[in-house]
């Protein structure tokens, strides 16, 4: 086999890992590539994260001029979110991006390269170009390093009728001045919520979240997920829990027994009903299905087994290090890592720095995800950091657990909020902070207070007396919260 080019590290992935292991290595001097088959910039600059928050930041002036109806605000009705203009707006943001980091790849010496990326031996990648400005169909390249940070993508819901569905990216790209009247999520988790709200606060006069578990967000505090649940259904989101949807329908023209209008006809059962008797099932009429049921790592395409890459449904088995565990050459970092980190963005940066240290210096850095925040950008925001009760309890730990529902108090009632409420897990003894779970207004940014305290092992009076908080703001609630 002929092999062409030899780099130091090579790269597959240009999201927020990738870019980081990447410009890391290249600024100790490696002889660095990356690749990517799709626009560069990866999931959180162009089809996450960053073009969702310009969307829930929409959506957040027009729930508090409804919020404050009457109460400072009048002819809310001569509002409204114009989603074209919208959607426009947020293209200013992801239309530019994938030239400039192209652009700040080439800079800084790191060799950009458009194609699909397969392994064909241990250190070997087979790049299939894209067919830009190229002579030949493909390349195959060696790697001294080959790191993986090819990130996440929908998981195959394995239902009939798949190809009614529209996926997140969609969503966030609708061409269209409005949203249609009447949508269903598949799943409950953070897509499904932070859609869900953006669309209720859009004028979508129906909402269905289906959700096959008991619980909604399930790996955030129970209490407060129904506190949010509960103001889900004040703006109009109907929440169906232990529901699995099992067939998508065009709507036939002379149908009618499907509940409620649409284009599409929603097929769901209990998860009990292990039956896919479509005729007793429950029905629904929709204009569109989102699916919001999960992502999968994106490793089906690498040819894994060629490079002796183990791996499971959750991604590449790694080690502490975030090397791969059956071939040393191998690391990975971000979504597509199997490792105990969650997928979020600041997972990726950190990891991605982690992989960069570890080559360059050699193993010398373990992964560690203690203080790691987690938000659901709803309105009003769902954060958590550190344990829950059922982790403390399993631990053994000697806990007291300081927990209120806070819209009445003055933080909340001044924005009109009337769902608000933490929860703060402190141990027993040495009064460190374990965990701690908000809702309500700019919990995203009073988390981060409390992740630093959950890294660092601070105790209360590390947050309460010695600290001078400007006030009146909703991080000087904390010293009201321990």
């Amino acid at each position: 086999m002929n092999e062409g080019t030899l780099y130091d590290l090579i790269v597959i992935g240009t999201g927020t890992a990738g870019s980081t292991v990447a410009s890391n290595c290249r600024s100790k001097g490696l002889k660095v590539a990356i690749i990517d088959s799709v626009p560069f910039g990866g999931t959180c600059a162009l089809r996450g994260c960053e073009p969702k928050k310009i969307l829930v930041e929409a959506a957040k002036t027009i729930d508090a001029i409804q919020r404050l109806e009457n109460k400072s605000i009048s002819d809310i009705d001569k509002v409204h979110l114009n989603w074209h203009d919208l959607i426009k707006f947020k293209r200013t943001f992801t239309e530019r991006f994938p030239k400039q980091r192209e652009d700040s790849y080439t800079r800084a010496g790191i060799v950009p390269i458009h194609g699909k990326a397969r392994f064909v031996d241990r250190d070997l990648i087979n790049v299939e170009f894209n067919g830009i400005n190229d002579d030949t169909d493909y390349e195959i390249i060696k790697g001294k390093y080959i790191v993986i940070a090819t990130g996440a993508s929908p998981v195959n819901l394995g239902i009939p009728g798949l190809e009614n569905v529209t996926t997140s990216d969609q969503f966030l790209d609708l061409e269209s001045s409005r949203l249609p009247d009447n949508i269903a999520f598949i799943g409950g988790g953070y897509i499904s919520f932070e859609f869900a709200h953006i669309a209720a606060r859009s004028g979508v006069k129906k909402i269905t979240i289906f959700h096959r578990g008991k619980q909604p967000l399930e790996h955030f505090d129970p209490d407060l997920v129904n506190l949010l649940a509960q103001k889900s259904k004040n703006i109009g989101i109907d929440i169906l829990l232990e529901t699995k949807v099992v067939k998508i329908d065009k709507k036939a023209s002379s149908s009618s027994s499907a509940e409620g209008d649409g284009k599409l006809v929603v097929h769901y059962s209990s998860v009990t009903n292990s039956q896919a008797d479509y005729k007793s099932t429950k029905t629904l009429g929709v204009d569109m299905v989102v699916h919001g049921a999960g992502r999968v790592p994106n490793i089906k395409e690498l040819d894994l087994e060629a490079a002796g890459v183990e791996y499971t449904p959750r991604g590449i088995k790694v080690n502490e290090y975030l090397q791969s565990v059956s071939n040393p050459i191998v690391y990975s970092a971000g979504d597509v890592a199997s490792s105990r980190g969650a997928p979020l963005t600041p997972v990726a940066t950190y990891e991605g720095n982690i992989v960069s240290t570890n080559i360059i210096n050699g193993n010398s850095v373990k992964s560690n995800y203690a203080g790691l925040p987690s938000v659901v950008f709803t309105i009003p925001p769902l954060a958590s950091v550190g344990l829950m009760e059922k982790d403390v309890i399993e631990q053994g730990l000697q806990f007291r657990v300081n927990y209120e529902n806070t819209s009445k108090w003055s933080s909340s009632r001044r924005l009109g909020e009337t769902h608000s409420g933490f929860k703060i897990i402190i141990e027993q003894g040495s009064d460190r902070i374990l965990g701690a779970h908000l809702l309500g207004p700019h919990a995203e940014e009073v988390i981060n207070i409390f992740s630093i305290a959950t890294r660092l092992g601070l105790r209360v009076k590390d947050l309460n007396d010695p600290i001078m908080y400007s006030y009146p703001t909703h991080s000087s609630d904390i010293i009201y919260m321990l």
